[in-house]
């Protein structure tokens, strides 16, 4: 049974008090809590696997293992690693002579983390990573979309963190709702763009800081000179990855017109590597659920009416529209126009539509029309052209002759920019996201720059301002 608002508020408040009376977690402690995750999810490896699976219908083990747990790990890993420096105390500066200034990074207090079903293991531990480093306990609330996983995840960390550290909330969007109205001293959501009106809406009541990990339409921008068979391989390497349902996949594919037809051909090839069978195919992730797959399937319908040439890169011999199933084949749609859903909403899915472009000023001013993305994902060898890209557009990320790569380098900032989310996490910069930087001075003696600001104000005082204003 989920439990009541009131019930996840006294929850919190018990946190909150804790962290009041033991105050800014040591080093050590910090370690041991992201050293303890560690220790959860590799001696729960192959239950955390199965339950996923089982969630899903069919999930890709190896997709687990290396996008939600070694993802996962890695990152904590990286903060663990990394913490003293981090911690350590800036370098005192002199902003005026005689006075001390430094600044120090303290705790938020009680960060909220509400996780998605699509990678629900690394989604939530990804931002603990950084929670936990900043010295701050959480609350987690894992998707009702994924039941086997978080009431897993719920007993797993029942039994391996006391529950004003590190606790979870199941429920689905009722709890949902109340777990994104109360008074966290951080929230971090990720999911999409339409809920985070809602998350932010209610955050907003309590003036509650949020981060917003959502998603977009990430494009695929082909230069003149790519090699179409390595762009084909690569796109359709994550495209395929957990059949398409990632906030970071390519949503569609920006071609220099004239190629359509040869990038088509390519991507056949490369799916037919990848997954010569697909129905009872292991390692070909199930849609969610019947849901999911019968939206992938009326995007596919709705272009197909308009007019769209749609190509299903499945196995010939294969049938994929049974619902009980949920494998939804890997699909490119060419002829596209904005009047589709397909060009209008977030696929999440294996469905991948084509837009061509007579010259790069119109594929950039293209990709500029629209709402600002998750990732951009630039093929070209050509320095000039990379350039063009990076200077010319705005994204959460860039990525150049790959797809996705970027979400696994912990060094790196992962997060969005406009309707692709706000804030970002992963290594120092969740550290930072989760700290309060305070800044600390201390007066000199004689008080100098106190007595610029006190009454009366004398001729020497004026003369001593115009001559700091002047140089």
């Amino acid at each position: 049974m989920a439990p009541s608002a009131a019930q996840i508020h006294t929850q919190l408040d018990a946190m909150k008090a804790a962290q009041l009376r033991d105050g800014a977690p040591t080093a050590a402690l910090r370690k041991d809590r992201i050293g303890r995750a560690i220790a959860l999810l590799r001696s729960n490896k192959d239950a955390l696997v199965e339950a996923i699976n089982a969630d899903y219908s069919c999930r890709g083990k190896q997709q687990t293992l290396l996008a939600d747990l070694l993802a996962s790990i890695e990152g904590l890993r990286f903060n663990h690693e990394h913490l003293d420096a981090w911690m350590t105390r800036p370098a005192a500066s002199e902003p005026f002579p005689g006075v001390a200034a430094r600044v120090e990074y303290q705790p938020l207090g009680i960060v909220g983390i509400i996780s998605p079903w699509n990678f629900p293991i690394v989604l939530a531990f990804g931002p603990l990573a950084g929670a936990f480093a900043a010295g701050n306990r959480a609350i987690i609330k894992p998707s009702e979309l994924t039941p086997a996983t978080s009431e897993l995840l719920a007993e797993l960390i029942a039994r391996d963190f006391d529950s004003d550290e590190l606790t979870t909330v199941l429920g689905g969007a009722e709890t949902g709702a109340a777990f994104s109205a109360l008074p966290f001293d951080h929230l971090v959501f990720t999911g999409s763009t339409q809920v985070a009106h809602h998350v932010m809406r209610a955050a907003s009541g309590n003036l509650v800081p949020v981060t917003l990990e959502l998603g977009g339409k990430s494009p695929v921008l082909v230069g003149e000179d790519a090699d179409l068979q390595r762009v084909a391989e690569r796109v359709m390497t994550v495209k395929t990855f957990n059949a398409g349902q990632i906030c970071l996949s390519p949503d569609y594919v920006l071609l220099p017109a004239g190629r359509a037809d040869a990038f088509v051909e390519h991507a056949k090839a490369a799916v037919s590597r990848m997954y010569p069978s697909i129905r009872a195919n292991p390692n070909y992730t199930a849609m969610i659920d019947v849901r999911g797959f019968e939206r992938q399937l009326s995007l596919v319908d709705d272009a197909r009416q308009q007019g769209a040439k749609v190509v299903s890169l499945a196995p010939a011999h294969e049938d994929l529209s049974d619902p009980a199933v949920r494998k939804m084949a890997p699909t490119v749609i060419t002829g596209t126009t904005q009047s589709m859903r397909v060009m209008q909403e977030e696929i999440f899915g294996p469905v991948l539509p084509v837009v061509t472009y007579e010259s790069f000023d119109e594929a950039l001013a293209y990709i500029n029309a629209r709402p600002r993305p998750l990732a951009l994902y630039y093929f070209g060898d050509d320095t000039a052209g990379q350039e063009r890209v990076s200077k010319g557009t705005t994204s959460g990320a860039l990525v150049v002759n790959d797809a996705m790569t970027h979400v696994f380098f912990d060094s790196l900032p992962f997060g969005g920019v406009g309707a692709s989310g706000m804030g970002h996490y992963h290594g120092e910069f969740g550290y930072r996201t989760f700290s309060h930087a305070k800044p600390v001075v201390i007066q000199s003696a004689g008080g100098e720059s106190n007595l610029l600001m006190r009454a009366p104000y004398l001729a020497a005082t004026e003369a001593a301002v115009n001559g700091l204003i002047d140089g």
